[in-house]
């Protein structure tokens, strides 16, 4: 399976469409500048702002907008990379939790609503389930995949791969595919908004 193609129009809204149904809030754009003027309108001024590590949110602006320090949000994500005590800044971290939001991607869409995220630390993960009350998911449509099996596949296949090499030529070492979480629904009853940009025309990410 070619994990870089575009979805098509018809497989986008039916895409779409499921994720409405799992309680999810979808929006589809057309451009990446779409995508980061969507979420200058999600996140409201004020609001505590946590973000991981993402080629998405690169590719769309958001990493250069957070630190031209413009926004009228307060970047948790700064504080802690400021922070040269390792002990202050681990405890940082886990403090970043109850962000207000939390903006970040998935490596995998499925055709039903599904999404498929995986991680090496897991620092993302609370965030994405349950601490964060709202969340902003930017997803290129070449993510999109028609179940969950191919979901796991295009990790394991294609994204492991890739940052494994990124990883390698940034950092001098790898990554490890350690946890994963797959988002079935939002259950009403939180009171949380998943907010689910599908960029339609542009590749993204991994």
């Amino acid at each position: 399976m070619d994990f870089t193609t575009l979805a098509t129009p018809d497989t986008i809204e039916r895409t779409m469409n499921a994720l409405a149904e799992r309680g999810f809030q979808p929006v589809a754009v057309s451009s990446k500048e779409e995508a980061l003027a969507r979420i200058k309108e999600l996140v409201p001024a004020g609001a505590s702002v946590m973000n991981g590590a993402s080629e998405t949110l690169r590719e769309i602006g958001y990493l250069d907008f957070l630190k031209e320090g413009s926004h009228p949000w307060r970047n948790l994500h700064d504080a802690i990379i400021a922070e040269a005590d390792p002990a202050a800044q681990a405890r940082l971290r886990r403090e970043s939790v109850v962000s207000d939001c939390y903006v970040g991607s998935v490596h995998a869409l499925t055709e039903g609503g599904e999404m498929l995220i995986a991680s090496n630390s897991g620092s993302q993960l609370p965030h994405l389930a349950f601490t964060s009350p709202s969340v902003v998911l930017v997803v290129g449509s070449n993510k999109v995949v028609p179940t969950l099996q191919d979901a796991f596949a295009r990790i394991a296949e294609h994204i492991v791969p890739l940052e494994d090499a990124r990883m390698r030529s940034v950092y001098g070492y790898g990554t490890d595919w350690s946890k994963s979480l797959i988002l079935h629904k939002e259950n009403p009853a939180m009171g949380r908004s998943v907010h689910v940009i599908i960029v339609r025309d542009e590749r993204l990410g991994f």
